[in-house]
């Protein structure tokens, strides 16, 4: 299998002492990994670390082979990325908004985003403008404005935030399906749990910046435990087992 990202050590601290530290995992093709926390547990400053919005203190990160410090471009060439909100112009349409957003990649061709206003189901509004949009199409307008390079990785910040039950689940069935039959790796993070338990395949547990459970969530999760319950538990027990032997490999 594929080997998409790696992260070795990685930690991060700032002058008000939050942060991340020693974080270690490993996403692999097709992966749908939920990085679980409550807020401030350091899911967002991983993120950025990973797509270089912030330089780590340690550690290393290798995305696709390149290591992330000295092969930039070539790491981040497969990426998209959604960090802290889905943006929109809302004066444009949903098809000028991602025409707008393939002016930031190299040789995206018109098709592209014929195909990705028809991945993410927005084939039927990309003429409307993004101010009709409810926040659920906005999320997937932002997806669609991630999946313009073709990437082997999308990284998500905090995705279903403020949706509906109808707008997760089309966002949710979009990401399984993507991952399903395109092989894209998902690193996704989320406060709440229930809205991506019915999708994840791999389990990362943040708590006060340390990475205390990561793995097969059929390795780690009994199937008769929710992952709220195995969330609780992880909290409660103040650590978890070694981490740092438990990829997603």
């Amino acid at each position: 299998m594929e080997t998409i990202l790696e992260a070795q050590g990685v930690s991060k601290r700032f002058g008000n002492g939050r942060g991340i530290g020693q974080i270690s995992l490993t996403v692999n093709a097709g992966d749908i990994v939920g990085l679980f926390g409550q807020n401030g547990a350091g899911k967002t400053t991983m993120l950025k670390a990973v797509t270089g919005l912030c330089r780590p203190d340690e550690g290393t990160i290798r995305l696709f082979g390149f290591d992330l410090n000295t092969h930039f471009e070539q790491a981040m060439t497969r990426v998209g990325c959604v960090i802290e909100a889905a943006d929109a112009y809302d004066y444009m349409t949903g098809k000028q908004n991602l025409r707008q957003a393939a002016r930031y990649y190299p040789d995206v061709p018109a098709s592209r985003i014929e195909e990705v206003l028809e991945m993410t189901g927005l084939a039927p509004y990309q003429n409307e403008r993004a101010k009709h949009y409810s926040l659920g199409m906005k999320q997937r307008l932002a997806l669609a404005a991630a999946l313009l390079p073709e990437p082997r990785l999308v990284i998500l910040d905090e995705p279903t935030n403020g949706l509906d039950i109808e707008g997760m689940v089309e966002l949710r069935g979009t990401i399984a399906r993507l991952a399903r039959e395109e092989g894209i790796a998902f690193l996704i993070s989320s406060h709440m749990l229930s809205h991506l338990e019915p999708i994840v395949t791999t389990v990362g547990i943040l708590h006060r910046g340390d990475l205390i459970r990561f793995g097969r969530r059929f390795e780690l999760v009994p199937p008769d435990v929710t992952l709220e319950d195995y969330y609780l538990e992880a909290i409660q027990s103040g650590k978890g087992e070694d981490v740092h032997e438990r990829t997603a490999g």
